[in-house]
């Protein structure tokens, strides 16, 4: 499967006409969607990935496809297209120090593993007196650009810091596109392919550039950013993680059959409901901009077509559950904002009978739930102590669904 030909010549990471974006983690979103938009706008993409198997594949094609599915379904060609072996720490900074642009997409806790490579080619860069560089974090961790810029900290010697200050932009993004894991079958057939639904925008903290603000299809730069995180974390997070643990209560397999539930839908949009009420209280966000964002994740959330999994967006209820995460930080910011979060509440008592024997995060909080209830959990998992409101909160949303037998 060949997309697109190999460029004539010895293949190396000069500099040519083109811009070039480099890009760390070749997974789902990298592929699926930071690859699509740099494409659109004409950069040429290195990718820089541990999974030799993938890079090798991009190297070898040069390209990838990726189908849009749902409404609108269509097959997009993905060219112009490179890759680095992340572990391969000289040829990391070399693209690094040569970048236009730069993006991660690796996941919270791998984040850390790639600031060695970075550093170097920060370091590199810095040497060169090369242009500042914008570093798109697209990492599903609130302050996710400060994080990042103090692991480099930490690895670049102190000569580089004021650089590391002046000329990198660590720039936040909250990724609202929708990926479903591929299945056995499907990467099989085509190891590179990418399933996504048609949404399609990236904002992006306009405040955090150190360059001019680069001209990529589907940006969207925003200022007052951080209340735009919460409304990802608080919104589309939290009813994502609710129609996954009511649904799951149901017996779904999948999020377009938990949708499509008349009661775990009225419970989903109760919970949403409060965490919108709350975000225009606290961040002054508009009510019926946060009312036309929650009906259009309903109406994505039913995309039969992307075959979600619930088990895939339940996973980890630790970290779901964790003190400033999608539930607990959604419940926290209500109780701030004096809105009553009866149905977060009511949520984070259905993750705490979320059972997965194969899931860690799910059979740590059952064993947490069986040896102390709910007040276990929560203090163990979400820090919360015995005394604070949501204790009571959370205990009358697990009487609530015993009593409308969600649960036993």
């Amino acid at each position: 499967m060949i997309y697109f030909p190999r460029p004539s010549g010895r293949r190396g990471f000069r500099r040519n006409t083109l811009k070039t974006a480099v890009h760390f983690g070749a997974g789902n979103i990298g592929r699926g969607f930071l690859g699509q938009l740099y494409f659109e706008s004409g950069y040429r993409t290195v990718f820089v990935d541990v999974m030799e198997p993938v890079v090798e594949a991009l190297r070898a094609h040069h390209g990838y496809p990726i189908d849009i599915v749902g409404d609108g379904a269509e097959r997009i060609l993905v060219g112009r297209v490179d890759a680095v072996n992340g572990r391969d720490l000289d040829a990391v900074a070399q693209v690094v120090a040569a970048a236009d642009i730069a993006s991660t997409a690796v996941g919270v806790n791998a984040l850390p593993h790639i600031v060695p490579a970075l550093a170097r080619g920060l370091a590199l860069r810095f040497g060169q007196g090369a242009a500042p560089l914008d570093i798109i974090v697209c990492e599903n961790l609130i302050h996710a650009g400060s994080f990042l810029r103090e692991k480099l900290r930490a690895q670049l010697p102190e000569s580089c810091h004021a650089a590391l200050d002046a000329q990198v932009g660590f720039v936040e993004a909250s990724i609202g596109r929708m990926v479903p894991v591929m299945t056995g079958a499907q990467k099989e057939a085509d190891p590179l392919l990418v399933c996504v639904e048609a949404f399609c925008e990236l904002p992006v903290d306009r405040d955090a550039f150190r360059g001019p603000i680069p001209e990529i299809a589907h940006l969207k730069p925003i200022s007052n950013f951080g209340a735009y995180v919460e409304r990802k974390l608080f919104v589309h997070n939290m009813s994502h993680a609710a129609t996954a643990y009511l649904g799951k209560l149901h017996g779904h397999e999948y999020i377009w059959q938990a949708i499509r539930d008349d009661k775990v839908r009225e419970l989903v949009a109760a919970a949403t409901a409060e965490s919108c009420e709350a975000l225009a209280r606290r961040r002054g966000l508009d009510r019926a901009e946060l009312e036309a964002h929650r009906l259009d994740l309903v109406r994505r959330y039913h995309n039969k077509a992307l075959a979600d999994q619930v088990e895939r967006v339940a996973r980890d209820p630790v970290r779901k559950l964790g003190p400033e995460d999608r539930i607990i930080g959604a419940a926290k910011q209500c109780v701030e904002a004096g809105v009553d979060p009866r149905y977060v509440a009511l949520v984070a008592a259905a993750a705490m009978h979320y059972e997965n024997p194969g899931d860690p995060g799910a059979v740590r909080v059952r064993g947490l739930y069986r040896a102390g209830g709910t007040g276990a959990v929560l203090e163990e998992v979400s820090h919360i102590d015995a005394g604070s409101p949501i204790v009571s909160w959370v205990a009358d949303g697990e009487e609530q669904l015993r009593r409308e037998g969600w649960i036993n």
